[in-house]
């Protein structure tokens, strides 16, 4: 035996390793795409696999299932990364299983991260996927809508896995015992606690007990035990990725449903995932005008106050102005009637091009204007009864139009009346001319 290979066979395997399973049906957590009735299950039972995407977060089983696809129809399994790959990689195993094919054997080429990837180096594969010179799986953990090409995902099916639930890890745990062949040294509320500290890894919570075989404490560790002596898995959040899209969206639908609750969770998980404070401050301003608008225009004043005392008091003190902003946001009355108008407005002004004032609304500072027309008999409504004029202030030609609805809630209700009031006035003073 070589040096190398000696070193190798005295080194030892992980116990994720080791206990990653050899049949599909020992897989869990995912049957809904491994189940007889699901999509892979269909599979299956045609006797045929076409090229997919495994969209799932680490610790899930994206690499094991490829490996088990190919020896279940026996296929060749070919694994590469796209972190360490490159176009010369793809052009010796796009060679060698040319070759396999000629010789009878098909080839399932799994690729790692397949997201990192460039557009032209994915366009790379689609002349080998079509002419089944390979069966593509691809795994990755990012969004494939904005990832991949549209080419690839055409000619792939995109299955989603799912980060594994308590009781698929406890799965874990039960074979992790087995194979140590002792139970591990923790009371039930750690073992749920381990789960926890997992956040759906299954790799995370195997490599953690077998950090815990070697712990021989005089009683079960207890919760808190545990997690002094194990380090907390990082959240899966990346600020540039789809993770940071889903949890603001989370929390701007949180807070539009007025659940301050949920709202103070999603908020709480981006600063976990190590989220800069004044992207969330700068997203509050934008939905205290968006969605409270008017109803609470107090709304706006809050969530600039609060970005400004994060400025001045930075983390984590100004974080609570942050929070507080939350609540007052998700438990204010909401309207988007400011931000349905503003939109209007801009269409209108759109349709309506350079459409000019109305003669009487401009000012006339010189001498010819005055004589052209300028502010001829404009009407200063501080002088009119009620303060109110009632005069036409849209272009000539423009029949009066409606962008601003407000809704019966908050502050907005007295906004109504006043319009509502002032429409009355407009009529009556039209009928009067």
């Amino acid at each position: 035996m070589a040096s190398g290979e000696l070193l190798s066979a005295l080194a030892p395997t992980p116990l994720a390793e080791r206990l990653r399973p050899k049949r599909l049906e020992d897989i869990v957590g995912q049957d809904h795409v491994l189940a007889p009735d699901a999509p892979l299950g269909r599979m299956l039972a045609a006797g045929r696999l076409g090229s997919l995407i495994l969209w799932g977060p680490p610790g899930c089983g994206k690499t094991t299932i490829a490996r088990l696809l190919a020896d279940r129809v026996r296929l060749h399994f070919e694994p590469l990364s796209a972190v360490f790959s490159g176009v010369a990689d793809l052009r010796k195993v796009f060679e060698a299983a040319r070759q396999r094919r000629q010789g009878g054997r098909g080839t399932l080429l799994f690729v790692d991260e397949i997201h990192r990837f460039n557009r032209a180096q994915q366009d790379g594969f689609l002349p080998y996927v079509e002419d089944g010179t390979v069966t593509l799986v691809g795994a990755t953990t990012e969004n494939p809508s904005f990832e991949l090409n549209a080419a690839l995902l055409s000619r792939c099916q995109v299955l989603v896995l799912r980060r594994l639930d308590t009781p698929a890890l406890m799965t874990l745990l039960d074979r992790a015992e087995a194979a140590l062949g002792r139970k591990l040294p923790i009371n039930d509320q750690a073992r749920e606690a381990l789960c926890a500290m997992a956040d759906g890894d299954g790799r995370y919570v195997l490599t953690m007990a077998e950090q815990l075989a070697d712990v021989t404490p005089e009683a079960p560790l207890s919760p808190d035990e545990l997690a002094r002596l194990l380090q907390k898995r990082a959240p899966i959040y990346d600020k540039a990725q789809e993770s940071h899209y889903n949890l603001i969206s989370a929390l701007h639908k949180s807070l539009r449903g007025s659940d301050v609750d949920a709202a103070l969770y999603w908020y709480a998980r981006m600063l976990d995932g190590g989220e800069d404070p004044l992207y969330l401050a700068r997203r509050l301003v934008r939905f205290a005008s968006e969605d409270v608008g008017m109803a609470d225009p107090q709304a706006l004043v809050q969530a600039l106050a609060a970005w400004d005392a994060y400025e001045r008091l930075g983390s984590p003190e100004g974080e609570l102005a942050i929070a507080q902003t939350v609540v007052y946001l998700a438990t204010a009355p909401k309207s988007n009637a400011l931000y349905v108008a503003s939109g209007a407005a801009a269409r209108a002004a759109r349709e309506t091009g350079s459409l000019a004032p109305p003669m009487h609304i401009l000012n006339a500072p010189t001498r010819l204007m005055k004589q052209l027309g300028y502010a001829k008999d404009y009407q200063y409504d501080h002088e009119s009864p009620d303060a109110f004029s009632g005069q036409n202030y849209f272009p000539d030609s423009m029949p009066r139009r409606t962008f601003y609805n407000p809704a019966e809630r908050g502050f907005e209700r007295e906004i109504r009346k006043r319009l509502e009031y002032w429409a009355k006035l407009r009529e009556k003073r039209q009928k009067d001319e």
